[in-house]
């Protein structure tokens, strides 16, 4: 079924935060609804639309930044009252702008997430989750990770209280009161929840998450144990979720699934006849999708997806047709229309444009006066710095309120920049001298006009540890610059999982010492990301790991005065100890260092490089060959004369160039860590083999893994 719909812009406001844009119910069916938004200037702001212009209902004033819009009332009545969550704050509006309600909740951190139901208010802050009733305290819980959603399952429907926390660590936490029933593993970070079909399904159990790395899925939340109906892989690398919605914008009497992603795609899924998602439409904006929602806002009898963006612009996709077919009478009125609509917006132009040279003459006045404080212009910058576990890189996205000038990348440990099909930004690299001033990398990406979200892919090299800048210069006068930093940890390519394999041969490396449970916390934290920054409930804690690169994997035990890890990767033992034996020195703490190498393992980790490492090498083979055979197919004019293979190659090349062109450096990635494998293994006999070095190379260049084994084996 063909689904189209068509860009509106309403208005714009300030900066926006994820659900923070809503849609006030309906008078009547189909009938056009207002639009309350908040932003990052505290601002609630209530608009409906009037023959193509935004008529403001209300206007709060300025305020702390709003972090959670959400619409509320008593269960089984219109939701249309307005609360909002800025800083530790929660205020409420009626429809009409009058405030109601101002709760301060006395908690530490700024409120993150909130949902409302009834009477009954949940929220959440960076790892503490709170309920009240009536505004007063219920139940709370400490999470041993960072809280990015909260939403309680319908209490209308199911007659009881079931609050699921959505968590950093992949993980959604089913809560009773102040306890936890279960958890739910994902797969990946869940940033966003929603009630299926709004309403929570058939059953009223039914959960909708999405994930940081783009995954969408359904889940049945029983009173015992999850029932996992359907997950979306993400198989097209878009972006990260941050809003989903249930709204049937087809029209065929089933609510369809909207969803926003922070790479600017809006993507609508319909459901087949075994209630399975099939994308139905899908749109591109220029930057993030921070609330979304399906209703009727341009004009009565046309329904369409309301979107909020980043920046604050307002967009509606609606079935609206652009061009209507009509009589004569209808198309002077049309027309009409348009020359009023013209002639206003060329006069308020004009008056921007008045009103700016004024503010131009202010400002160059006030920073040339001797009492002129520092006038740089602030602007807001969204930041990511992601794992990506499909290819072992990390993703950097920088998006600003405004167009992007040039963003200057700056590292003091090597890393690879990968190739990003959706970037259209020159860059060019500076020559650096790494040994007098650490600078491994210097690369400025000069953006185009209207360019306001910026994605670069990085690889990190695991042992080598550092800081990655961003000089991130916007085009706005005065030119200013903000610079963003980003820790390239010692296990930078490992990923926190939540089980291991415990029949692989493991290499122990154990720590004792004066050391508190906090300090040992802060050293994992800076060695392996994905490590909450406080340290977990208890005297005791495990944390499993698994390396995108390689899927060797790592466990971390420790407590007060004792770590003990475990890894199937000699290597990955080793640069756990020169690293927490170089942090306990900078402490001046003594440890007690003690390791068990187990020799099966180095074989181990040689067989789960090998398939990695011979599809390297006839990648590489295979692209030496393509010039020669294009010339052989030019001079013969045709392939017939070929073998098949080559033929085959021939036929693939693009896609082959492609694919080698978005790896630089692999098979010298994978060499690196043989060669450390080879060096560690020997490292903790106390023998030093980097002599025999040039002769693994070699064995490399032609490889053969029994050789290599048998090289490892020898030395």
């Amino acid at each position: 079924m063909d689904l189209n719909l068509n860009r509106a812009d309403y208005l714009q406001v300030g900066v926006t935060s994820q659900k923070t844009m809503k849609l006030l119910p309906a008078s009547k069916h189909r009938a056009t609804q207002k639009v309350v938004v908040g932003d990052h200037d505290g601002i609630v702001m209530c608009f409906g639309m009037k023959k193509g212009e935004a008529v403001t209902v209300f206007k709060t004033l300025p305020g702390q930044k709003i972090a959670r819009l959400e619409l509320g009332g008593a269960l089984n009545t219109p939701q249309e009252k307005i609360f909002i969550a800025a800083g530790s704050e929660i205020r409420g509006f009626t429809k009409r702008g009058k405030q109601f309600l101002s709760f301060e909740t006395n908690l530490t951190e700024s409120i993150k997430a909130m949902h409302i139901s009834g009477s009954d208010l949940f929220l959440s802050a960076s790892y503490i989750y709170n309920h009240y009733c009536d505004c007063k305290d219920q139940h709370y819980y400490l999470s041993g990770d960072k809280i990015n959603d909260v939403i309680c399952l319908p209490v209308e429907r199911l007659l009881r209280e079931v609050p699921v926390l959505a968590c950093q660590d992949r993980v959604l936490r089913v809560l009773q009161g102040s306890d936890v029933t279960y958890e739910i593993e994902v797969p990946g970070p869940p940033t966003v929840l929603a009630l299926h079909n709004g309403n929570g399904g058939d059953s009223g159990e039914d959960l909708l998450f999405g994930t940081s790395d783009g995954k969408l899925g359904l889940i049945q939340i029983t009173t015992s144990k999850p029932i996992h109906k359907w997950e979306i892989r993400n198989e097209k690398k878009r972006g990260g979720i941050l809003c989903v919605d249930s709204f049937d914008i087809v029209g065929d009497g089933v609510k369809d699934l909207l969803v926003g992603r922070d790479d600017g795609m809006v993507e609508v899924y319909g459901f087949d006849n075994a209630n399975e998602p099939v994308l139905r439409f899908d749109h591109t904006l220029s930057e993030s999708v921070t609330s979304i929602q399906g209703g009727c806002v341009g004009k009565d009898g046309y329904d369409e997806i309301v979107v909020s963006t980043y920046s604050g612009w307002i967009t509606g996709l609606t079935t609206e047709p652009v061009h209507k077919e009509s009589g004569p009478g209808e198309e002077l009125k049309f027309n009409q229309e348009m020359q009023n609509k013209i002639s206003s917006l060329r006069s308020e132009l004009e008056q921007l444009q008045y009103k700016v040279l004024q503010e131009r003459e202010k400002y160059q006045q006030s920073s040339q006066s001797s009492k002129a404080k520092s006038a740089v212009p602030s602007f807001s910058v969204n930041d990511k710095f992601t794992l990506n576990k499909d290819d072992a890189s990390y993703s950097l996205i920088l998006e600003v309120q405004t167009a992007i000038d040039n963003v200057l990348i700056q590292s003091d440990v090597p890393i690879d920049l990968l190739d990003v099909d959706k970037n259209s930004a020159v860059v060019s690299f500076s020559s650096c001298d790494s040994e007098s001033n650490d600078n491994f990398l210097l690369a400025t990406y000069r953006c185009q006009a209207n360019t306001t979200r910026l994605e670069l892919k990085i690889r990190s090299i695991e042992g080598q540890y550092g800081t990655l800048q961003a000089y991130v210069t916007p085009r706005i006068q005065p030119k200013t610059c903000q610079v963003r930093q980003y820790h390239i940890k010692p296990l930078s390519l490992h990923q926190r999982t939540h089980f291991i394999d415990h029949d692989r041969p493991m290499n122990t490396l154990t720590l004792t010492g004066q050391f508190s449970f906090s300090e040992l916390h802060s050293w994992v934290v800076f060695c392996m990301p994905e490590v909450p920054e406080k340290p977990p409930a208890g005297e005791c804690v495990t944390f499993y790991f698994q390396n995108t690169f390689l899927d060797t994997q790592l466990e971390s035990t420790y407590r007060k005065g004792e770590g003990v890890f475990k890894s199937d990767n000699i290597s990955t033992i080793s640069i756990l100890k020169d690293v927490l034996s170089k942090e306990a020195t900078k402490r001046k703490i003594n440890l007690n260092i003690s390791y068990e190498i187990n020799e099966v393992s180095v074989k181990h980790t040689l067989k789960l490089i090998h398939p990695k490492l011979e599809y390297q090498l006839l990648l590489a083979k295979k692209v030496q060959l393509i010039d020669a055979l294009k010339e052989l197919q030019v001079h013969e004019g045709n392939t017939n004369f070929l073998i098949p293979e080559y033929r085959c190659i021939l036929e693939e090349a693009d896609h082959l160039q492609e694919e080698y062109k978005k790896q630089p450096a692999h098979l010298e990635r994978l060499y690196g860590m043989i060669t450390d494998l080879f060096i560690d293994k020997f490292k903790f006999k106390g023998t030093n083999v980097k002599t025999k070095v040039p002769l693994l190379l070699e064995i490399l260049d032609s490889y053969d893994q029994n050789a290599l084994i048998a090289f490892f084996d020898a030395a």
